[in-house]
Formats: structure tokens, C-alpha cells, sequence
């Protein structure tokens, strides 16, 4: 398991490396200074030299804690917990065109979907772009065909398909992968075809991965996450108003026009008299649009553990994403956004929320509708977690875990997260690495705790 002194040591030879013209200013002012001492250019060559110098360590501890996700007390939102609830997810992520007066939103259905084109040139390093919040070379090119579902709410239920190319943010994969997209229809000219946008954002809340609540008039507040009709009402408001404010991801009508909250209000006594049933979590069909295999990725395994880490009593923890926040800083393998996590320490004390710039893998936001958990490893003295996101991809089911029995059965673990939560434990409790989604029992090393594994895949099913 890669160290954040690892991380930091290489850092800081790297930065010297990169530094040498102070080193060597430091010791060629200190030679001619130390032959004739006086003001002069001596002192100013050493002056140069020592402030690079000292730099060299500040620059390697603001490098390695960029690049190692490790949340200290310093990341601990001050105040306690947040206000937000356990299932919340806020999610700030680039705006999408608006399009004409004159387009319609309605839904579409995604068919099918393949990666066309993502080849940045930063290769690991970030890269941090000014006054441009997609930059193309760090936006996915999605192939897309859509059905899309055009009608008036009076009207024939009517739909056409449509095929084309989109920049997707990678905030937004997740709604690709569910399935339900926000679109912006154009009035068709004759003979032409319809031109087709996606706003992405509202993709995000149609596909369940943001949570929506409305709070009414009388202080009511009711979770209408993945109910499709209601939401897609309450946007042609929104839009139609010119736009709605959510605080964090509730709508409060108390905090609207008159006119506005009356028409979100109808809205609400229409879902109480007719109630819509929550859509699925993912439409059917999503092995026909999975991207988290096409897009740069962090691979699901059950972890590596350093010997020493879980000698002196290291452990694992779950936490959750409660807000993402989009930036423009990026690497290949992801954005780098800004998070709050609801973490829950391993010896049973109140869990906390902790705020932290990550470079989240973009296979890792193509699940975000499914979940949003995380596993952290916790130092032995408790005082750091670091994100593991091989771990975390596993969990999350992006990459599928196979257990193999002494006698030569493979058990695949699909949605039982559950279940690898307890293997991981075990295989840590024990100073076990396997970096690998599959975890082999017939090996020798795991002899001593074989019959637990199949214990815990047994008693779960």
C-alpha cells in the first residue's frame, strides 16, 4: 500500500532535482562570500539560494498532499456536521447551453453509448485551466442514441430516435449510465431534423444521482429524488422562471415568488393526489451504455496492505460523499473536485464530515447514481483516513469481485457490497494484500482464514 511519507519522500527528491540552480546558488554565493566577505553579489546569489532552498520542502509537502488524498483534523468541517441529511447528495457541476426560448425540455432515453474520443496530453500531472469550465481535451466525447420522448402533457405520447456525438462533463457520466437524460428539443424546420441538446446538470438530478427535496408552504418537506414526471415539471417552472435556487438539494417554496411556488405547489397536490412510484436506480439495458470500462479508470481490488500499517492497529472506514463541487484543475484519470465526505470512524464514534480537494476516477463517477461510498484507510492512531480508491471501485461494484473456493467454485459477488465491506476487514485484520478483484483461496496464504471468508460469502447469501 503506497505511504504518504512514499509520496512525500519522492516529492521532495523530485523538487530538489527540479530546485539544483538554488542549491548551486547557495553554495557558489557562500564560496565567493566566504573569500571576500561584504555586501555584493555574493550575498545576493546566497540570498537567491537560500529562499529556493527553503522552498524545496514546502513545495514537496503541497505537492504530495494534492497528489495523497489523506484527511487529517484540519479537514474536519468546522461546526460539527453539516446540515445536510445522511442521504443527501449536492452536486455543483458546469453549466449546459440553455438553448432557444422556443426548445422544449423533455426526456430521452439513452440506448447506447461508447466512448468516441478523451486523449488529454497532461498524462498524471494536473493541469488547471482559467475561465473555462469544459475544456474539450478533459470532457469525454460520448457517442449517444437516444429516444426521446416528445410530448405535450395533454398530448399523443410520441418519441423518435436520435444518434449523435456530446461533450460530456464527467460530473455527469453517472446519468449516461442510468439511462435518463434532460434534453432540449428545437421546433423541427421542414424538412430538417430536430437538433437535440442535453443539459447535463439536470441530467444529473433525472438520473437520481443528485437527491431533490421541495419544501412547501406550510414548511413540509417531501423527497421527490427519481420521480421523473414531478422533477420534469418542476423544471419547465424552473426554466420558464427564469431558474429556481436550490439550497444545497432542497427547493423551498417559502423562498419563491408568489406565482412560481403556486405553480410548484399544483405540482405537489397533483404527485399527493396521483403518486408517481420512484423510477428504477438504472433503466434497462445499461451493459448497452456502461462506460466505466471505456474511460480512464482506477481498477477495483481488494486492497494491498502494508504489513507495518496493520501491525500497529490500522483499519478501514466507510464514508460517504455528501457534495461534489466541480473546479478547474484536472487529471487524465479524473477531475479534481471539491468534496465534503460524512465519515464514520471504525471505533464507534459519531461520524463527522470532512471537506477535501480529490481527484475523483472518472469510473468512479459513472456510478454515482448507485452510490456514493467510499473506503478510507485509517491510520493506526486514528488521526488520518486516505481515500483508497481501489478499494472504493470495488465496493462500488464498477469492477465485479469473484471469490474462488478451496476446491475450485467461484462465487461472484455482484451487488453484495455488504459482503466484500466484511472480506476487505478480514483480509486488513490480517496484514492480507490482494491486489486483485478476485480473491483465490487456494492460495497459501490464505489457508489460515479461508474457512472465515466462505463463513462471511455464506452467511450472506
Amino acid at each position: 500500500m503506497r505511504s504518504y511519507t512514499r509520496v512525500f519522500v519522492g516529492q521532495l527528491l523530485l523538487t530538489a532535482v527540479c530546485c539544483s540552480a538554488g542549491l548551486f546558488f547557495l553554495l557558489v554565493g557562500y564560496s565567493a562570500w566566504s573569500e571576500a566577505p561584504g555586501w555584493g553579489w555574493p550575498v545576493l546569489l546566497f540570498a537567491i539560494g537560500l529562499v529556493v532552498t527553503v522552498l524545496i520542502p514546502f513545495v514537496a509537502t503541497t505537492a504530495t498532499r494534492q497528489m495523497f488524498p489523506r484527511i487529517t483534523r484540519g479537514n474536519r468541517v468546522k461546526g460539527g456536521r453539516t446540515s445536510y441529511e445522511d442521504d443527501t447528495f449536492v452536486m455543483w457541476a458546469p453549466k449546459s447551453p440553455e438553448g432557444s426560448a422556443q426548445a422544449r425540455l423533455t426526456r430521452a432515453d439513452v440506448l447506447e453509448a461508447s466512448l468516441s474520443r478523451y486523449c488529454p496530453d497532461g498524462e498524471s500531472t494536473f493541469t488547471t485551466h482559467y475561465g473555462n469550465y469544459t475544456p474539450d481535451e478533459f470532457t469525454p466525447l460520448i457517442r449517444l442514441r437516444l429516444r426521446v420522448h416528445d410530448a405535450e402533457e395533454s398530448g399523443p405520447a410520441t418519441a423518435f430516435e436520435v444518434t449523435g456525438e456530446w461533450r460530456v462533463p464527467s460530473l455527469c457520466l453517472s446519468a449516461i449510465t442510468a439511462g435518463r437524460l434532460v434534453v432540449l428539443v428545437d421546433p423541427a424546420a421542414p424538412g430538417a431534423e430536430r437538433t437535440v441538446t442535453p443539459h447535463w446538470p439536470r441530467s444529473a438530478l433525472l438520473a437520481g444521482t443528485r437527491t431533490c427535496r421541495v419544501t412547501d408552504l406550510e414548511g413540509r418537506t417531501t423527497f421527490v429524488t427519481r420521480r421523473v414526471e414531478r422533477q420534469l415539471r418542476q423544471m419547465r417552472i424552473s426554466r420558464e422562471a427564469g431558474g429556481v435556487v436550490m439550497n444545497g438539494d432542497t427547493i423551498d417554496l417559502r423562498r419563491l415568488d408568489p406565482h412560481t411556488a403556486a405553480r410548484y405547489a399544483a405540482v405537489a397536490e397533483r404527485d399527493r393526489t396521483h403518486p408517481e412510484a420512484p423510477a428504477p436506480v438504472s433503466e434497462p439495458g445499461e451493459e448497452a451504455r456502461r462506460l466505466a470500462d471505456q474511460l480512464p479508470r482506477e481498477e477495483g481490488t481488494f486492497g494491498s496492505v502494508g504489513r507495518g500499517w496493520s501491525r500497529r492497529g490500522g483499519v478501514l472506514a466507510r464514508a460517504r460523499f455528501l457534495e461534489m463541487r466541480a473546479r478547474t484543475t484536472f487529471q487524465d484519470h479524473g477531475p479534481v473536485l471539491d468534496t465534503v465526505l460524512r465519515i464514520q470512524p471504525p471505533d464507534g464514534t459519531p461520524p463527522f464530515d470532512a471537506a477535501r480537494r480529490l481527484t475523483v476516477p472518472m469510473n468512479y463517477l459513472t456510478a454515482l447514481h448507485r452510490t456514493k461510498e467510499a473506503v478510507l484507510s485509517v491510520s493506526p492512531n486514528g488521526a488520518s483516513y486516505d481515500v483508497d480508491w481501489s478499494r472504493t471501485n470495488l465496493l462500488a461494484g464498477i469492477t465485479e469481485a469473484t471469490v474462488i473456493t478451496p476446491d475450485g467454485r467461484e462465487l461472484p459477488l455482484a451487488g453484495r457490497p455488504d459482503t466484500i465491506w466484511a472480506l476487505m476487514n478480514l483480509l486488513a485484520t490480517h496484514g492480507l494484500s490482494n491486489p486483485s478483484p478476485v480473491l483465490d483461496l487456494r492460495k497459501r496464504r490464505m489457508r489460515e482464514v479461508a474457512d472465515v471468508l466462505l463463513e462471511i460469502c455464506a452467511e450472506s447469501g
